[in-house]
């Protein structure tokens, strides 16, 4: 079963960081996704500690998701690159079930996850240039002004990335909010170590290796646009 410090509503980022990966909103469990909680975690969860740092597979690519959501479409990229091994970061409990009942489902060996924040996991158990890729789609917007600040895209988690990167590994970020997207663009831009991989230096087509999730055709339907960034460590 998943130990305490993982059930807790409450999962506090140390005062002295002024940026946090998530804002926790806790939906309620269904019984599939609880049962995976106690049972699937064991086998495919790796535990928070401040001490022990994730040793990587040297012989295969690592890629690091933060805020997988519900998980399908990390899923997906994992059944479809077995040549990877994945890691996801999500802090929301039903999502987490619900990426564990998919990973058990279609019996992937090459992706596990966490229920903690990412910033912690990242300063604490990502050891420096071990990540081929990190990659974080749809972050919460936080559309209104006054708010702009509590993006997780800012300077010092960019950089904080950067560190784990291996040289050529790639951040890509995807948001369906435009001026998010603008607000990631400058950031990246102006981040030490890091180079645009678009042609025109702004944004690049959705990669086929990024699936498009329900909540991103339900978005297309309306006529929402999305914007992809990919920029590599240098």
């Amino acid at each position: 079963m998943m130990n305490e410090k993982l059930n807790s509503d409450n999962p506090e980022i140390q005062s002295k960081r002024t940026i946090r990966s998530f804002v926790l909103r806790q939906g309620r469990l269904t019984k599939g996704q609880e049962q995976a909680l106690n049972n699937l975690w064991p086998k495919f969860g790796i535990e928070y500690h401040s001490n022990s740092p994730i040793c990587f597979d040297e012989n295969k690519p690592a890629v690091l998701e933060i805020g997988f959501g519900m998980g399908a479409s990390l899923v997906e990229m994992a059944r479809n690159a077995p040549d990877k091994n994945f890691l996801g970061i999500e802090v929301h409990k039903p999502g987490v079930g619900a990426c564990l009942m998919a990973i058990e489902e279609n019996q992937l060996s090459n992706l596990k996850v966490m229920c903690h924040d990412a910033v912690e996991v990242l300063e604490n158990m990502i050891p420096n240039n071990s990540l081929d890729k990190v990659q974080i789609f749809f972050p919460d917007p936080w559309h209104k002004a006054r708010h702009n600040k509590r993006r997780i895209i800012q300077p010092q988690f960019v950089q904080l990335i950067r560190q784990k990167l291996k040289i050529d590994g790639i951040l890509h970020l995807a948001t369906d909010w435009q001026n998010y997207a603008e607000h990631m663009l400058e950031v990246l831009n102006e981040a030490e170590g890091f180079e645009n991989l678009s042609a025109t230096k702004d944004y690049i087509p959705r990669p086929e290796d990024r699936p498009i999730t329900k909540f991103e055709k339900r978005g297309q339907n309306l006529g929402h646009g999305v914007w992809d960034l990919q920029f590599i460590k240098k």
